[in-house]
């Protein structure tokens, strides 16, 4: 097992990058051992995470690396695949072939309703007004009414008018 003192540079910034888009130590670990056939520890890559108490003395230059990092992945997801429509559309599709080929047809169905959501927006937070009346037309102005109350009515008066509505209900 390397040690952290023991480790090259580039691996270094390899995984404080790697933690920067929050991949988990183990992760790490392992794509370390796939890129350069090292192995490290998840302990050790603790160590190299600003925002845990092992990281805590982390050079500044890790730290501002783990930053930047942090920042273009939560500003840019342009690299980040399933974040656009058309390949969460691929991937839908994909799916739904294969599970036509195996015979399961519901699981097929479901794969094509979620496909139709997807292209009609239903799992963003868009929303479409119409703006215009029917064929494009302008809308129609609504009906207004004008009310005016000139004083309290007596109490018998008030009785009487309950008892005209009792009488038009039944």
């Amino acid at each position: 097992m390397a040690d952290t003192e023991d480790l090259p540079d580039e691996i270094k910034r390899f995984i404080v990058m790697r933690l920067a888009c929050w991949d988990t130590p183990s992760q790490v670990a392992e794509a370390v051992k796939d890129e350069f056939e090292i192995v490290v520890s998840r302990q050790r890559v603790h160590v190299y995470d600003p925002t845990k108490k092992a990281g805590s003395e982390l050079s500044d230059g890790l730290k501002k690396l783990f930053i930047a990092t942090r920042k273009k992945f939560l500003d840019d997801t342009s690299e980040i695949g399933i974040a656009h429509k058309s390949v969460r559309l691929r991937m839908l599709d994909r799916a739904a072939r294969k599970a036509e080929t195996i015979g399961n047809y519901m699981g097929m169905a479901e794969l094509c309703e979620r496909a139709a959501k997807e292209v009609g927006e239903a799992y963003t937070n868009k929303h479409k007004h119409e703006l215009t009346g029917k064929d494009g037309k302008p809308l129609a102005a609504a009906p207004t009414a004008t009310i005016v109350l000139t004083g309290r009515p007596a109490a018998a008066s008030a009785s009487k008018a309950v008892e005209r509505v009792r009488k038009r209900r039944d």
